[in-house]
């Protein structure tokens, strides 16, 4: 919160949008620019959130893009792209609850092995580019674009700042450069990439990938933000774009503005320790149990189900795998193709309950990145999150017959873009 309204003040963001508004010239093109830069931003669902909607903001503003609609592309590439990005924080989430269970493989090689099935992230991005490119909404999410189009309401939560003396687009991009090189770097340090092992988990002296599987996100991103913050302020000093008093007046600003974030995240925590202490694991565990012994190639669709349903009531999605992945590894063989494709419907079921969820953390960062309301970024996206798990229960079904990713796919895929064709007529028709 601190480094955005920084870079705010700085000067930096609006430089950026100045940037863009040369360059970009369509709504499409805005939108498409937060789908990639969401993309590149792999490595925590926060930072993610944070720093596309920072970023993005001026370009989308511009162009009468809603902030719901930015919300919502923001939600869309953060927990969906970490959750196939073997370097993530979720990457290693996955892959230490998979370590030590009976599977033949490690942890992450079993979420690497998992990715290409994980219809839900893939569909997603299908979804969000093809609704891009036909340009048309639905559901809430109609009313509140039309309102940008034709009125400029952005419905946003407005934090004016006061204009720098000479911006640049360096003073933007060089702070979120430097936040992703630090972060990265105190993830593989704590994961003992350098051999030093900050936790007491296994040396991983010299292998990347291995320092990932070993981190703990919650020490090193800390450190990587603390850092990034440091350097920021003796840049935009040094550069004398803010003087070191209002760089330090930032502290408060971007603390008030985390605070409601902050506030919901710690109810939501509270709600999931609530309810894993009533035993919803034991609970999930019995109802799966039930079912493997009628529905058994139909499991990946029920679990999907399942994993939807956990992390949508509990808002987090970490939880949900604690909770799902040791009882998917105990139901299916560990040769068999059902226990990749079984692994890949809870990474996906859970990444679209916390999706969605309102007491999700990615769904608060991401208003809190689109600065708008936290309510109306949930009311407009669900329709649109439905739409997709509507299509990967199919897609998963699919699965568990054939166990073929190929067929998976263009069966999903094809899907996918007959459902959008079909809700696009159903809106011309309402609009005639």
């Amino acid at each position: 919160g601190t480094m955005v309204c920084m870079m705010n003040r700085a000067g930096g963001s609006a430089a950026f949008g100045r940037w863009a508004k040369e360059h970009i010239k369509s709504r499409v093109g805005a939108q498409l620019a937060a789908v990639v830069l969401g993309c590149l931003i792999f490595i925590d669902d926060y930072f993610n959130c944070l720093t596309v909607g920072t970023v993005m903001r001026p370009v989308t503003d511009s162009h009468r893009i809603s902030r719901p609609k930015l919300a919502y592309l923001i939600d869309a590439t953060a927990a969906p792209v970490c959750m196939i990005a073997p370097i993530s924080s979720w990457a290693a989430a996955v892959s230490c609850t998979a370590e030590g269970l009976d599977t033949g493989i490690s942890g992450i090689q079993l979420f690497i092995k998992a990715i290409p099935y994980n219809l839900y992230s893939l569909l997603t991005f299908i979804f969000i580019i093809a609704l891009s490119f036909m340009q048309f909404d639905y559901g809430p999410m109609r009313t509140y674009e039309r309102k940008a189009r034709e009125t400029g309401d952005l419905s946003a939560l407005e934090n004016a700042e006061d204009e720098a003396v000479n911006p640049k687009v360096i003073d933007l991009l060089l702070p979120v450069l430097v936040l992703i090189a630090v972060c990265t770097t105190g993830m593989i340090y704590v994961g003992g990439f350098f051999g030093v092992d900050a936790w007491g988990g296994t040396d991983c002296a010299g292998d990347f990938i291995g320092a990932f599987g070993n981190t703990d996100a919650f020490m090193g991103l800390p450190w990587g933000g603390i850092i990034a913050l440091l350097f920021t302020v003796i840049y935009l000093v040094a550069r004398r774009v803010i003087t070191f008093k209002d760089a330090m007046a930032c502290i408060p600003k971007g603390f008030n503005a985390m605070i409601s974030p902050i506030l919901i995240l710690t109810l939501a925590v509270s709600l999931k320790a609530t309810i894993t202490s009533l035993g919803a694991s034991i609970y999930v565990h019995d109802l799966m149990e039930g079912a493997a012994a009628t529905l058994y190639s139909m499991l990946p669709a029920v679990i999907f189900v399942v994993a939807c349903i956990l992390a949508f009531a509990s808002g987090t999605s970490w939880g949900t795998f604690g909770i799902l992945i040791p009882i998917v590894t105990a139901i299916f063989p560990a040769s068999s193709e059902l226990l990749i494709i079984g692994i890949s419907a809870c990474c996906a079921g859970a990444v679209m309950g916390d999706h969605c969820s309102p007491i999700s953390d990615t769904s608060i960062m991401a208003s809190a990145g689109a600065q708008c309301d936290h309510l109306e970024h949930v009311a407009t996206q669900i329709p649109y999150v439905l739409t997709v798990a509507g299509v990967c229960v199919v897609g998963f079904i699919v699965a568990g017959f054939v166990q073929n990713v190929y067929i998976t796919w263009a069966v999903s895929f094809a899907l996918m873009l007959c459902v959008l064709f079909v809700i696009r007529s159903m809106e011309r028709r309402k609009a005639a």
